[in-house]
């Protein structure tokens, strides 16, 4: 059996928002988004030495995962944790709040705190597939580099989104290189991954969107506090939240934390708090059988028509169908 997780869309049509790069491309871009042949081709072999396929590859780096898709699918809503996402083949749409990002080959989108979001593969086919690769951050990592910058990125004082497109340059397509090479080799990976990682963190730090990723490193920065707070969402999404308490957590009057929250998730924190509840509850229904009035109650949900409404209203779905949907498409997969 192949060491590979299928994908495992959403099968919800979701609406786009205002279509935003928030990042300009970088001094070290080469500028023709093009994926190195020899990039393609360590992707393409370590592909086919995990059975080949489409899906989610898992490598032997923790937080490393390959991804190819032959065919276009709905939108698959999870929640996305601080980390870099590259396309090496294709194009990516993600719709988080009220924006949306596209990104494409040789383009990488930047998280840089946990966000509930919806991602896509565009275009994909047998022809073309699409191929990608994630790189979780090692914040701790992060934050050791930039204390050894003889120069270190100055942060914008305002708080800005969380999540941003920009251009992989040439620096970090060799380590993304490098890191692809070294997960056919387990133990290679197991001793060489921490000195990649230190690279490529020194080269987000000190290249074009150093600014915004040294937001990461800083404590009781506007970021720090608004990602405390989503911390706090987090561990307690099944309760019932007043905003005040959130602004508390992240030591903020209530409007600024609602100004600075807004910005950087494009969502309220109600609206927050919603996604976790229904991506948990899905998960639920999913994964342990859960019907649906037991999935409403453990999110936090009073009264299940309600959450089925809002359900609805969120993944397009109603929730029986929708788990219904999933299982097919799991077998689909699984064939």
């Amino acid at each position: 059996m192949p060491d590979t997780a299928k994908i495992l869309p959403f099968p919800a049509d979701e609406r786009s928002h205002a279509v935003m790069n928030a990042a300009p491309p970088g001094p070290h871009s080469s500028g023709e988004g093009r994926t190195p042949p020899a990039l393609l081709d360590a992707a393409q072999e370590f592909l086919k030495s995990r059975g080949g396929g489409e899906g989610h590859f898992q490598t032997p780096m923790n937080g490393v995962h390959v991804m190819r898709a032959f065919q276009e699918i709905p939108p698959m809503r999870r929640i996305y944790r601080p980390s870099l996402c590259v396309v090496l083949k294709g194009a990516k749409q993600i719709l988080f709040g009220e924006t949306t990002l596209i990104y494409k080959e040789m383009e990488c989108l930047v998280v840089s705190v946990e966000l509930p979001a919806s991602g896509r593969m565009i275009g994909a086919s047998c022809e073309t597939p699409y191929l990608g690769l994630s790189i979780d951050f090692d914040v701790a990592m992060l934050k050791e580099v930039m204390q050894q910058l003889a120069n270190p990125p100055r942060p914008a004082p305002a708080s800005g989104p969380c999540v941003f497109v920009g251009q992989v340059d040439v620096p970090l397509t060799e380590c993304v290189l490098r890191l692809i090479r070294m997960a056919m080799t387990p133990d290679a990976a197991h001793i060489l991954y921490p000195s990649v990682m230190r690279e490529i963190c020194y080269w987000l730090l000190t290249g074009p969107y150093g600014a915004e990723i040294a937001k990461l490193t800083l404590p009781d920065s506007h970021t720090d506090r608004v990602a405390n707070a989503i911390y706090y969402l987090r561990d307690h999404f099944a309760q019932t939240l007043r905003v005040e308490q959130l602004a508390e957590v992240a030591r903020m009057s209530l409007s600024s934390f609602h100004q600075h929250f807004r910005t950087m998730t494009s969502m309220t924190p109600v609206q927050y708090q919603k996604q976790l509840r229904l991506i948990e509850a899905r998960r639920l229904m999913v994964s342990e059988a859960a019907n649906v009035s037991e999935a409403a109650y453990q999110v936090g949900y009073e009264s299940a028509s309600q959450f089925s409404r809002e359900y609805s209203r969120h993944f397009g779905v109603a929730p029986k169908q929708d788990v219904m949907n999933y299982k097919a498409l799991v077998a689909y997969g699984a064939r």
